[in-house]
């Protein structure tokens, strides 16, 4: 039993004075607002963890090495075969390596659960391992390592474009069958420990056929469902050419869209589909860093947002892996498009990052199927700021989440909980630099 008493923390009513948290086995509790400390460990301003629905793990090991100009028009299909050819040489325990430094990134971040798309299936020749699900258990293995909560989204990919066109060499590594998938799914499933849970990402309309689409969706049960959507204008068209409607279009049009569902990206979307997707249920998986890295386009945020829409962050290619650098950058790309400020906020919530916390934490939770926040029976992820840091000084709480998002650097945060164990400490995590030196020797391997 643990008891951690916050000078302030952030339940779903909003900030509250001394509260006090009692963990149990992992998951809180009691939550007791106006608390005194007692015999408790005393802190000072708490949030829950935030989840990461959307997570490559492996591509952290790219991270500055597709910045420079390769064809005069660089843009995301350039980017991908620079991916295509880091991956070739990939080895479980690489993908275990690098991914647990993105995951450790993550919790120092503030994240303390990630949505893993996970789609590198195959071994290097694109035949299966033993253990199809092996890469699966590498990926469990470094959430283990970095001490993050899991929600493994093993990726069905069969096709290289819409239409069922055959894959190309490059995705060799990703492609199965439904049978196969079915089995992989099951084969992974056997790897989850502690509380991490299991959903199916098909990958996207171009890589899944609509009979391979409802073939497969039985088999998520009823975990999280997460798909790639309109991320790029040119798929966009390409959906178009195919099917006569636009990707989102589509999937609103054709799929059982539910709150179990995520859609990644969403990018490029027309008023009509921005209003029906707000309507839906569904959770918008937004990457606003990569996205941006990608060249790929601004979300519709504040029509999405005055729609109802719900919102969670990933970060995708983890090229920059930060929290609040989310919410950031997804705010601010809304600025720089309509050339004025403050866009994401509302009368309930006028503090910018007030609104995306909130709403990211809600969406975050819904699209990893678990349950957020600090209140009875939820995990006990809790981060603590740094409220000593100069950052913070004469906070009170109407700005601390501001403050956080929009004016912070490095050493806002000094602990984080994952499920009730203390994984950062002093704003850095516990095995950081274990982490690290396995990170560095498979770096040194695959590029060698």
């Amino acid at each position: 039993m643990q008891r951690l008493w916050f000078e302030q923390a952030w339940l779903p009513d909003g900030w509250a004075r001394s509260v006090l948290v009692t963990v149990a086995d992992g998951r809180i509790a009691s939550v007791e607002p106006g608390a005194e400390p007692g015999d408790a460990e005393r802190h000072g301003a708490a949030i829950p963890g935030l989840g990461n629905v959307h997570s490559h793990g492996f591509q952290r090991g790219m991270a500055g090495l597709s910045e420079t100009r390769g064809q005069p028009e660089d843009d995301f299909w350039s980017w991908r075969e620079v991916m295509y050819r880091f991956l070739d040489r990939l080895t479980p325990e690489d993908v275990a390596a690098i991914t647990a430094q993105a995951y450790v990134e993550m919790l120092e971040t503030g994240y303390t659960r990630v949505g893993e798309f996970h789609y590198l299936h195959n071994d290097i020749s694109g035949e299966r391992y033993a253990d199809p699900a092996e890469m699966a258990g590498a990926i469990v293995a470094a959430a283990e390592a970095a001490g993050i909560g899991l929600t493994l989204l093993p990726v069905f990919y069969a096709h290289s474009d819409f239409g069922g066109v055959a894959p190309v060499p490059g995705q060799r590594r990703f492609v199965s069958d439904v049978d196969g998938f079915a089995e992989l799914v099951e084969a992974s499933r056997a790897h989850l420990k502690g509380d991490a849970n299991l959903g199916i990402a098909p990958h996207s309309l171009r890589a899944v056929t609509p009979e391979e689409l409802d073939a497969i969706l039985p088999v998520a049960g009823g975990g999280p469902i997460h798909i790639h959507a309109a991320e790029q204008q040119r798929e966009v068209e390409a959906c178009l050419a195919w099917s006569g409607a636009r990707p989102v279009e589509w999937l609103l049009d054709h799929a059982p869209l539910d709150p179990r569902w995520c859609l990644i990206h969403a990018t490029h979307l027309t008023d009509g589909e921005c209003d029906r997707l707000a309507t839906s249920g569904v959770v918008a998986g937004l990457c606003p860093v990569t996205e941006a890295n990608l060249g790929d386009g601004i979300f519709p945020a504040t029509h999405y947002l005055a729609r109802g829409g719900r919102i969670a962050t990933g970060t995708d290619s983890n090229i920059c892996v930060d929290a609040a650098g989310e919410l950031r950058a997804l705010e601010y790309s809304q600025r720089l498009r309509d050339r004025r400020r403050v866009l994401t906020a509302d009368e309930a919530a006028p503090s910018a990052g007030t609104r995306l916390f909130r709403d990211a934490l809600a969406g975050g939770a819904q699209a990893l199927g678990v349950r957020g926040g600090l209140v009875v029976g939820a995990a006990a992820d809790i981060v603590s700021f740094a409220m000593s840091h100069p950052c913070f000084a004469a906070a009170d709480p109407a700005t601390i989440l501001d403050r956080w998002v929009f004016a912070g650097r490095a050493g806002l945060i000094d602990r984080v909980w994952r499920a009730g164990r203390l994984c950062v400490e002093g704003g850095r995590h516990v095995a950081a630099e274990a982490v690290a030196v396995r990170y560095a020797q498979a770096m040194r391997r695959v590029l060698a």
